[in-house]
């Protein structure tokens, strides 16, 4: 009580995406969510464009995520399980425009690039992504169509659930 705020990063989202971070007042704060975040116990809900028509409404991408062996500035899946760290990312389909799918991703791991990645991986890139899509796009972006639209976690001094939204951006 009475310390002077000073932000503190909880966690990151990558380079051009866009919505929610959670930044903490204080270390004790920091700390509280982090554990959270550790323990895979902050609701994370992500909306995407992605290339085509996913063909299940929902579905479970698991594969473990790390560094390509091929080029470090990339991210890749790992199906076999002997390289990077288990990652999971469960989708739903929103809205269906033909060759491009709004979907909706719930993040139970945070792996770097988790989402492109993993959608990537089962032939759906996140529409502008210049690292994993290889498709050129039609409109002017910046970066990849990625939003962390909803976070909700438990509070570090009244352990009260609390949820945010962040409305999507005009070009969604």
């Amino acid at each position: 009580e009475g310390e002077t705020p000073k932000p503190l990063l909880v966690h990151r989202i990558d380079k051009d995406t866009t919505g929610l971070l959670l930044v903490a007042k204080n270390e004790y704060a920091q700390t509280f969510l982090a554990k959270q975040f550790f323990e895979h116990s902050i609701e994370r809900k992500y909306t995407a464009l992605v290339w085509g028509d996913v063909g299940d409404d929902e579905g479970t991408i698991e594969g473990n995520i790390g560094r390509s062996l091929k080029d470090r500035k990339i991210m890749t899946v790992f199906p076999d399980g002997e390289h990077g760290k288990p990652a999971i990312t469960h989708y739903t389909v929103l809205q269906r425009f033909g060759y491009i799918s709004e979907i909706q991703c719930r993040l139970e791991t945070g792996r770097t690039h988790q989402i492109r990645v993993h959608m990537a991986s089962i032939g759906h890139p996140l529409l502008g992504d210049e690292l994993y899509c290889p498709y050129k796009s039609p409109y002017k972006l910046q970066g990849q169509t990625l939003h962390a639209r909803i976070l909700g976690f438990n509070h570090p001094r009244t352990g009260e659930y609390m949820e945010f939204e962040a409305p999507l951006p005009y070009y969604f």
